[in-house]
């Protein structure tokens, strides 16, 4: 995201391909692999096909996953492949659709009671409006940046409220524990304001690009035949 504290963890996300012998059966296993949770560990990955059936349905998580600022291992023809081909196939209002409610899950809470709110998961309203915000001032993209810093940096805000997002995520740097508190009066006023203008993505048509299906099928035919592990 962009945003670290002293107890930040290793989110480790990949996607990952199965033997050939695994992926034509009738019988599929799971399509995610988990590891169990530890302090400092947070490991999960899809299946190629399950990360494309989402991302054509305006899940942009494997998106941010192959525009992550950090790779601790990756295939970059892969992964360069896999970002051409989200250009391609990524829909607006889907994927404002996929943000209007990652956001509105957090400030309808955070706005009912605003001097109540944790203030780390504050972050987790602010950057999925941020991403609509980007989408409304970037009319020919369809995938907004996944770090934060850049996505502030990338739409027009008031310096107020540059001021108090900078000093929230210098706070955040700085402690392990921001705890409960008051929204700051400048975040507060661009969420009152935003929120409701986000409105027009929240019902995102359930369509697709022209010819998306024939893309990802060829682009799934295609690595799994050459990440395929042996059996």
């Amino acid at each position: 995201m962009g945003g670290p504290s002293p107890d930040s963890d290793y989110d480790c996300r990949f996607v990952f391909v199965r033997a050939a012998s695994e992926t034509f059966t009738l019988f599929p296993e799971r399509d995610v692999i988990e590891m169990p949770l530890t302090s400092i560990l947070d490991v999960n990955g899809w299946e190629l096909s399950k990360a494309l059936k989402l991302l054509l349905k305006g899940n942009v998580v494997v998106v941010e996953w192959l525009t992550s600022p950090l790779t601790y291992q990756c295939d970059t023809t892969f992964r360069e492949a896999f970002a051409k081909l989200a250009d391609q196939v990524a829909d607006r209002a889907l994927t404002g659709r996929h943000y209007y409610h990652l956001a509105a899950n957090h400030l309808e809470r955070f706005l009912a009671t605003p001097e109540r709110v944790p203030l780390k998961k504050l972050f987790y309203a602010l950057r999925p409006l941020m991403a609509l915000k980007w989408l409304d001032e970037n009319p020919n993209s369809a995938i907004a940046p996944m770090n934060f810093p850049t996505l502030c940096a990338g739409v027009t805000l008031e310096p107020a409220v540059v001021g108090a997002i900078d000093e929230l995520m210098a706070r955040k740097a700085e402690t392990r524990e921001l705890g409960e508190g008051e929204i700051p009066a400048p975040i507060r006023a661009f969420l009152a304001a935003e929120y409701p203008r986000a409105q027009i993505w929240r019902d995102g048509a359930e369509a697709r690009r022209p010819g998306s299906e024939r893309l990802l099928d060829d682009f799934w035919r295609e690595w799994s035949h050459r990440l395929a592990p042996s059996n």
